[in-house]
């Protein structure tokens, strides 16, 4: 049995334990990920917490919605066994009619059927081969690339602080893009939760003058290791600074059980740099239906 509980109502231990246990488990899903980029958020749950779906929810002009929060790639269902269709499509019907808006991205698990349904392209890295191996796997360019910042003596380092990297972003990048300075809050709000729970590794590149670069901030859960969120100067470009880090990291957790997961993109020149080192594509859906008539549930 299916049942919508409100955010105060959930057992958040057993909510976390069943992200935990899931085959799909992905960091998104827990609370305090959750707590941070969307308070208040409600949930599905089936039977005693088997499986659990978050339900990120807002109001403006008086309607009710689900939407999916920044910094945060795919949510959807999460369960300890395998997930069949009829199953997704109970809980899609299981969400309340008062939100008339349904707009999130389901994970790489939840596989169904719906006119209401895209598809999302994501690109994962098995790093449970030797590093050889794996840059074995590195296209040409991207060979390239790696031999080139090695002989420029860069300086990388793990760092305890998300700040620099951010502020580098916003001053490269952020303008061009409109980013609001709320995105780049909650983002730092988001790290520093992370750094708590030992979720978080951040990386910085230096040159000889001790001049920052580049960083990349990857979320580490599990069996997973996350690339969420990168920033780069223009000697960090010409010094392929983002490479660098990337080569490193795959060395870091080579011969382990982890996925480097690129979280995306559509985009076809960001794309085609992540397969630049040997990722392949991995799918997860958009699902997004307007519920403002009332009308016979389908999915």
């Amino acid at each position: 049995m299916i049942k919508y509980l409100v955010h105060n109502n959930i057992d958040f231990a057993q909510y976390d334990q069943c992200i935990y246990e899931s085959k799909n488990s992905l960091i998104y899903g827990y609370s305090w990920y959750l707590n941070c980029v969307a308070p208040g958020w409600d949930i599905l749950i089936l039977n005693n917490y088997e499986a659990v779906m978050p339900l990120p929810k807002r109001k403006k002009y008086g309607i009710n919605y689900i939407f999916q929060p920044a910094w945060v790639q795919q949510l959807g269902i999460f369960s300890r066994h395998q997930l069949k269709e009829d199953l997704i499509a109970e809980f899609i019907n299981s969400i309340p009619r008062k939100f008339k808006l349904v707009d999130i991205l389901f994970n790489f698990d939840n596989h169904f059927s719906s006119k209401y349904l895209s598809k999302k392209d994501n690109f994962i890295l098995n790093l449970s081969d030797s590093y050889e191996s794996l840059f074995e796997g590195y296209n040409k360019l991207r060979k390239r690339s790696v031999k080139k910042a090695k002989k420029l003596n860069l300086i990388i380092k793990e760092v305890d602080n998300s700040k620099p990297i951010i502020n580098l972003f916003k001053k490269n990048k952020g303008i061009e893009l409109n980013n609001i300075n709320s995105d780049y809050e909650l983002l730092n709000q988001l790290i520093q939760e992370g750094f708590k729970r030992q979720k978080v590794e951040v990386f910085c590149v230096k040159n000889k003058n001790q001049n920052l670069l580049g960083g990349v901030i990857f979320l580490k859960n599990k069996n997973r290791i996350i690339y969420l969120f990168s920033a780069v100067n223009q000697e960090g470009k010409e010094s392929q600074v983002i490479t660098f880090i990337i080569d490193f990291v795959i060395k870091k957790y080579s011969n382990a059980d982890m996925i480097l997961d690129f979280e995306g993109s559509m985009i076809t020149g960001v794309a085609k740099f992540f397969e630049s080192f040997g990722a392949v594509k991995e799918t997860y859906f958009w699902y997004k239906r307007k519920r403002i008539i009332r009308l016979p549930e389908s999915l």
